[in-house]
């Protein structure tokens, strides 16, 4: 049976307000943030999140959710080899907090541009893949996994992050489909559906969203009620033996539990 879950973005209120929401509709799953678990943008220490990630654990058994993944809003677009290594660093730290939260999967992001770094494709792809190279041998050691995120402006290109795995070549890390974010960032309608059926062989988690138009236009929308081909999406990651979870995202500026609400309605229809 397919399962099916949210993404703790976008929700007012506590995580513990947003789980107890999660349950009452029938959700099974969870993508969590940094922010839920090690909010280090705001200074907290590796130690003070090994002390709240059990805490976390325990609200998830409580209301009955599956940590599906764990964001930590990774950065490998790093000239500076000091600064790479922070970032891979980080992400076994969040390998170790990950694991005490039920799941062994990161759902990773590739990068931003920067000044001092050069919009240059293949040097994206190098320093993504290079990022990754170093995070191999932990993961494959002790069995996590990473999917690489349409997120941005860097990997929000199908085809990029195809390279990128390749270039890699470990099966420990695959891809989250997004399925807005291919059109948030111009792409037009025939070539999202195109990267659906390029990326669904590599997906391992994924994050069902819709919305119409891209970039400042973008307004987000309840599942079904957007422009981009979901049925497609989801027609692709069948056709490629997908098994993960389903998870819904939703960017709407208002009703946040009515969106999630109608995205759990149209996943059940349609998955």
């Amino acid at each position: 049976m397919p399962e099916f879950g949210l993404i703790h973005y976008n929700y007012p209120g506590t995580l513990e307000e947003f789980l107890a929401f999660a349950k009452e509709e029938g959700f099974q799953c969870t993508e969590l943030l940094y922010s839920d678990i090690w909010n280090y943008r705001k200074g907290e220490t590796f130690e003070e999140a090994m002390e709240k990630a059990p805490k976390v654990r325990r609200l998830l058994d409580e209301y009955g959710i599956r940590a599906s993944s764990v964001s930590p809003a990774n950065d490998f677009i790093q000239m500076d080899e000091v600064a790479l290594k922070v970032q891979v660093d980080r992400m076994e730290k969040f390998c170790r907090l990950a694991e005490i939260l039920g799941t062994r999967l990161l759902r990773i992001d590739g990068g931003s541009p920067k000044p001092e770094v050069p919009e240059d494709r293949a040097l994206y792809i190098d320093l993504i893949a290079k990022g990754l190279e170093m995070c191999r041998p932990f993961i494959e050691k002790e069995g996590f996994s990473f999917a690489l995120d349409n997120h941005g402006l860097v990997t929000n290109d199908a085809d990029l992050q195809v390279e990128i795995l390749t270039k890699v070549g470990s099966a420990n890390i695959g891809a989250n489909l997004d399925t807005m974010n291919y059109r948030w960032a111009g792409h037009d309608l025939d070539k999202v559906a195109r990267f659906y059926e390029t990326i669904a062989p590599y997906v391992k988690h994924t994050h069902f969203k819709d919305g119409i138009g891209k970039r400042g236009e973008y307004q987000g929308k309840a599942l079904g009620e957007g422009e981009v081909p979901l049925e497609h999406a989801v027609k692709c990651l069948k056709a490629a033996g997908y098994s993960g979870p389903w998870l819904v995202e939703y960017e709407g500026k208002t009703e946040h539990q009515a969106g999630f609400r109608k995205g759990l309605q149209w996943l059940k229809a349609h998955v």
